[in-house]
């Protein structure tokens, strides 16, 4: 069985230091463009075509020395003078701003010892071996969306030794026998799918404002027609 808590009041830091733990799961989204070019490719994934709040993915890792929560994730950051492609570590402080990361969640499949130790040591090797981000995945990802008969089969933009956020989170998960998203090929899992994953979970939600979906856009420019025709 599986329980959904909704969260409200917090900010993200304070949501994170409640929740955030070893071999839990995080997701993120927010009203940035790519954020929002993300959700809607996932609008396929549901009967009403709604739009989804889940942009990315991450694994915690837990608490360092530092005193921070830390998330391991495959994620494109670009700085100034230094870009990471691909699986890496990072301080949970990197989803704080509210404004940036207005939809937050926090899934405990709750992994016994054993298998919380594979899944870190799974993700921790894609990091030692320089795994990469992989754009073209998501393409093929985007596709088996649309049409969902090829939701089970091989992506068919597959690499080796790459992964994005959610086919990352996935296969780590798969290293200590858990699958995420049955019926769903691994690289072709997005943030969506883990956050209906049916495999029994707890999972934390705190979101803020309203999410644009295709079918607010259809009311909108059925409304601005019509008002145009009074004109």
């Amino acid at each position: 069985m599986s329980e959904t808590i909704i969260v409200e009041g917090l900010s993200n830091q304070e949501f994170f230091e409640r929740h955030a733990a070893p071999g839990r799961v995080g997701l993120i989204g927010g009203p940035e463009l790519i954020n929002r070019l993300i959700g809607r490719a996932q609008r396929h994934l549901n009967d009403a075509h709604e739009w989804s709040r889940w942009s990315h993915a991450f694994l915690f890792q837990g608490r360092r020395h530092d005193g921070h929560h830390w998330v391991i994730e495959s994620d494109l950051d670009i700085k100034t003078k230094h870009i990471r492609l691909g699986v890496q570590e990072n301080r949970t402080a990197k989803y704080f701003d509210d404004t940036a990361n207005a939809s937050v969640a926090v899934i405990d499949f709750g992994l016994s010892a054993e298998q919380e130790q594979r899944v870190l040591a799974g993700a921790l090797e894609l990091v030692s071996a320089g795994t990469r981000y992989s754009l073209r995945e998501i393409a093929g990802t985007v596709w088996a969306m649309r049409h969902p008969k090829w939701q089970p089969r091989e992506n068919l933009l597959a690499r080796e030794q790459a992964f994005y956020c959610s086919a990352f989170v996935r296969h780590v998960f798969g290293m200590a026998g858990i699958d995420l998203a049955d019926g769903v090929s691994e690289k072709n899992t997005a943030p969506e799918h883990l956050m209906r994953s049916v495999i029994p979970h707890t999972k934390w939600v705190m979101t803020r404002g309203e999410i644009p979906s295709s079918r607010v856009r259809r009311v909108v420019k059925r409304v601005r027609a019509k008002l145009k025709g009074r004109a």
